[in-house]
Formats: structure tokens, sequence, C-alpha cells
């Protein structure tokens, strides 16, 4: 087992300069690079902690209505409110990709 993860580790980091590139004579190429990678990070951030955050709101009501199911009704707008809050979140990074993607030439 260790001798497979130190082989495995050995590989991999002798691989990474075997199939480097040469450094490109612009900077453009490198900041296209760099807002494309801003751009994913961002969406995809927002889009793994909107859905835990939107998870979490509804897992609560759920277990709040089960719990008393008389009270559904007033637990509604809460509900909604929350989750509007943040998928408005989601959306703000949704716009920050899509100008980050507006950079690239």
């Amino acid at each position: 087992m260790k001798k497979s993860l130190l082989l495995g580790g050995a590989t991999l980091l002798t691989a990474v300069p075997a199939f480097a590139q040469a450094a490109a004579s612009s900077s453009a190429i490198s900041n296209n690079a760099y807002y494309a990678l801003g751009a994913g990070i961002a969406i995809g951030l927002a889009a793994f902690g909107g859905g835990l955050g939107q998870g979490r709101i509804g897992g609560s009501a759920m277990d709040g209505i089960a719990r008393n199911p008389q009270a559904a009704g007033t637990m509604l707008a809460p509900l909604l409110i929350g989750l509007a809050f943040v998928e408005s979140l989601v959306i703000y990074a949704l716009v920050i990709a899509f100008m980050l993607q507006g950079k690239i030439h």
C-alpha cells in the first residue's frame, strides 16, 4: 500500500514537467485563461453553496412542518423568502461569470 502510494506520487511529479508547454509570448492568452478559470470557479462555488443552502432551508422547513403541521401556512412565507435570498446570490455569481466571460477575447 505504502509502496503504491509512493510510486503514484512519483509518477504524478514526473509527468507534469514532461507535458509542460513553453510560455506564451503574449500575456493576453494567460489573462484569458484566468478570466475563464475565474468564471468557472465563481459559478461552480455559487451553485454548490446555493444548493447546500437551499437544501438546509428546505430540510429545516420540512422538519418544522413535520413537528407542527398546523404551522405550515405560517412557515411558507419565510421559507420562500429564504430560498429567494439564496437564489439571488447564485444569480449574482452568474452575472459575474458572464462579465468575466465578456473579458475573454
